[in-house]
């Protein structure tokens, strides 16, 4: 019933088990599913400028003062406030391209083997979701570029990507695309990132959060489609297919930290458990020192 889409016997797997228990999607109906595709053969540093190259796109390489979201406050809803969040956060948040990037890496406990299993099988060849085994592997640094995709007749960006590798071995850790959209399952406005794979993509859909104390998470945890959470799409001649894997969830709590500094806390958890916590720290560059509203 699905075979129309390429690629090698453990990508193939997974697309089946997509295609097989989740629901088709009409994408126009349901654009909160859209997203950028990847090749069968892989993702890797060179995906955006080849995607730019396609369709004919400008690609520029971290534009001064250019953010994952262009306007923090397009997250306003009736359930979130912008302002409540530190005018740190807000600066980092659409202003990407001033900071630097450090990060350490804690898989827990029986999970480690979990993911040495993916790396080996999926994402070194793939050079997508390619998460530091070890904190060693992160003890050089991590590069972290923003890249717009940007439309030479509009002058609008079609897509803002995130790209973030491994100084030490050049391996791609994230490669993703940063939006908001609505999820029919919840009435404010989500962060959506968007993680191209063969054949299709994964999204997480993350509802945003203001603290008291002026801290900022994003959270992907729901219990059914439409909710925020984590997605997997297959996009095959017989249409798109999407998965929502409600197991899979993750948190992100980001707070101003000493000096010019944001830091982060990334959390996920299968089946309530967590199984890898990510720490990060991003400083703004010494030629971006002030801050911008």
């Amino acid at each position: 019933m699905f075979r129309s889409t390429q690629g090698t016997l453990a990508d193939r797997i997974t697309q089946r088990w997509v295609q097989f228990t989740g629901r088709k999607v009409d994408l126009e109906a349901e654009n909160w599913l859209q997203g950028p595709i990847g090749d069968p053969a892989g993702i890797g540093k060179d995906y955006f400028e080849e995607m730019a190259r396609q369709n004919g796109w400008d690609l520029k390489l971290n534009p001064p003062n250019s953010g994952l979201l262009q306007d923090f406050s397009i997250l306003r809803s009736g359930s979130f406030s912008p302002e409540e969040v530190n005018s740190r956060i807000r600066d980092f948040y659409q202003h990407t391209s001033n900071y630097e990037l450090d990060a350490w890496s804690e898989w827990c406990g029986a999970f480690r083997p979990f993911g040495t299993l993916l790396a080996l099988i999926f994402s070194r060849r793939l050079q997508q979701l390619n998460v530091p085994l070890s904190s060693l592997e992160t003890s050089r640094g991590m590069t972290s570029d923003i890249l717009q995709l940007v439309d030479p007749i509009s002058g609008n960006a079609r897509y803002t990507a995130w790209l973030r590798r491994l100084v030490s071995t050049g391996n791609v850790i994230y490669a993703g695309t940063y939006s908001s959209c609505r999820a029919p399952g919840y009435s404010g406005t989500c962060v959506k990132v968007v993680f191209p794979l063969p054949n299709g993509n994964a999204i997480v859909i993350m509802r945003p959060t203001a603290h008291p104390d002026g801290s900022f998470s994003v959270v992907s945890r729901g219990d059914r489609f439409g909710d925020p959470g984590f997605y997997f799409t297959v996009h095959s001649s017989r249409g798109v297919r999407a998965r929502y894997v409600k197991q899979m969830r993750e948190s992100i709590h980001v707070h101003a930290g000493e000096e010019a500094t944001i830091r982060a806390d990334h959390v996920l958890k299968l089946f309530g458990l967590t199984f890898l916590r990510l720490h990060y720290r991003l400083r703004r560059k010494a030629e971006s020192t002030a801050y911008s509203e």
